[in-house]
């Protein structure tokens, strides 16, 4: 849905928003034991004894303070693996590190992941930051690759056989596609072939990949093969959006942050990783957890969350990739809590919108400070009407009017990726960009659509006629 006025965004906010049921147990006294340096503890649901190191690689996929939330979730992430045990040397950070200073943040030098939450940046490695966050620098940090890297603080995971890897990702994607803040798109069939060459190496013994992003699924679906010791999780399957968390008007305490503070998928296993003693806890059981918690019961605004790769490795405690805090050691589930509180939720395209409608809506009648937020409101409307427009234009110019929708629209069987050619997809993402502009965080919705033209043959020649034809004005994109 496009916001055309003031009016209309107030329906498109209201239809983003939803009541999610929460549930949580109270945690008991618990006794702090020292159990980083091995042992087997009485009662665990695992075995402590790791042969191996826990890695861990947490990556903030974009930029701006209308994107709070995805530094938010990594530093979150950041303090959970620091209190399970694993050492900064083995904890690589991407964020890239313009939120905490931000002069727009009412807490300078702090960032939260809930309202009245807690300083989750204290301490965060900033290992790579601004230019430094893209596709070629994760990619080499993954493989261990210190040649290849360019900037940064040079840390890789330079893991072994009997080693442990968690990996986790947040920010916006589209089908087939996962965003950087700079340089190119992280494409799913590039992604996969890095973990490949992981996996060739023989440089770990199992991995675990927690994936946000809008069409997450579609990463892994029909791509990741369940033979490389991996197992991953998506907050959505491959043809639908995930959803932005503790927003504007969701409280008061989030109301002075003008932005959203968290996403669904992510505040669920970190808040769930919080509380819980993660030697008792599986990766199964906290797929279901999030999954119950993701799921929010109305079709159009939930999304599924998802399993790949080694599915049998859900099997594994939590312990092996997060380790765990010793204070939650007597933590007990309570399966059916009498007091659910709730939770609204915006579609993570829209968060952006959100935000700065309320910079708008909240500047001073006639202010330098209310025109320049109504610009940046009128410049996303804009961005939007054109990424549609040129799309559906290029759509009906190559295949005409009345099949355009049914071929941009085809989603594919489950267990299939998006497309079969993986250089055409990118050469027509390439063309389009060319000639129309970026198609942006909210544009990479429309990833499928072109994916889906070269799966119907269309050729480079043909993108660019359609391009040209239709572009005429790029509008600034942010």
């Amino acid at each position: 849905m496009i916001c055309s006025g003031h009016g209309a965004f107030i329906v498109l906010l209201a239809l983003s928003c939803l009541i999610v049921p929460i549930t949580y147990a109270s945690k008991l006294p618990s006794q702090v034991l020292d159990f980083i340096h091995g042992g087997t503890i009485k009662n665990a649901g695992c075995n402590t004894n790791l042969s191996g190191k826990r890695w861990a690689v947490l990556v903030a996929g974009s930029k701006g303070y209308y994107n709070y939330r995805h530094q938010a979730d990594v530093c979150h992430a950041y303090q959970i693996l620091k209190k399970g045990g694993l050492k900064d040397e083995n904890i690589i950070v991407f964020m890239y590190d313009d939120i905490a200073f931000n002069n727009k943040n009412p807490r300078p030098g702090v960032i939260i992941n809930k309202p009245n939450g807690g300083d989750v940046y204290a301490g965060v490695p900033k290992d790579y930051t601004k230019d430094h966050v893209n596709a070629k620098n994760f990619y080499a940090v993954i493989l261990g690759n210190k040649s290849a890297l360019t900037g940064g603080s040079g840390k890789v995971v330079n893991s072994g056989p009997n080693d442990h890897i968690f990996i986790y990702y947040t920010d916006h994607g589209g089908p087939g596609v996962l965003a950087m803040p700079t340089g190119e798109y992280m494409y799913a069939n590039d992604l996969n072939n890095e973990l490949k060459k992981k996996h060739a190496a023989k440089s770990y013994k199992s991995m675990v990949f927690y994936l946000e992003a809008c069409e997450s699924g579609s990463i892994f679906e029909g791509l990741l093969p369940n033979n490389l010791n991996i197992y991953a999780t998506t907050a959505s399957n491959a043809s639908e959006d995930s959803y932005a968390a503790y927003c504007p008007e969701d409280s008061e305490a989030v109301e002075k942050y003008d932005t959203c503070l968290g996403d669904l998928y992510s505040i669920s296993w970190l808040e769930d990783s919080d509380k819980h003693d993660l030697r008792q806890e599986t990766l199964q059981k906290q797929y279901e957890v999030v999954q119950r918690r993701t799921v929010v019961g109305v079709s159009d605004r939930s999304s599924h969350v998802m399993q790949y790769g080694n599915k049998k490795q859900s099997n594994e405690c939590l312990y092996y990739y997060m380790g765990t805090n010793p204070t939650n050691e007597n933590y007990t589930f309570v399966k059916n809590p009498s007091s659910p509180s709730t939770l609204r939720v915006v579609n993570q395209r829209d968060a952006n919108l959100l935000h700065f409608w309320h910079k708008y809506h909240k500047a001073p009648a006639g202010s330098h400070e209310k025109l320049k937020a109504q610009k940046e409101l009128n410049d996303e409307i804009s961005l939007r009407k054109h990424v549609d427009f040129s799309i559906n234009h290029i759509g009906e110019l190559l295949f005409g009017n009345g099949n355009s929708s049914k071929v941009l629209e085809t989603v594919r069987p489950s267990g299939q990726p998006i497309v079969d050619d993986w250089n055409c997809f990118k050469m027509l993402v390439s063309t389009y960009e060319k000639y129309c502009g970026s198609l942006s965080k909210y544009g990479t919705q429309h990833m499928r659509a072109i994916a889906n033209m070269c799966n119907a043959g269309v050729t480079m020649k043909q993108m660019v006629a359609a391009s040209t034809q239709t572009c005429f004005k790029i509008p600034p994109t942010y």
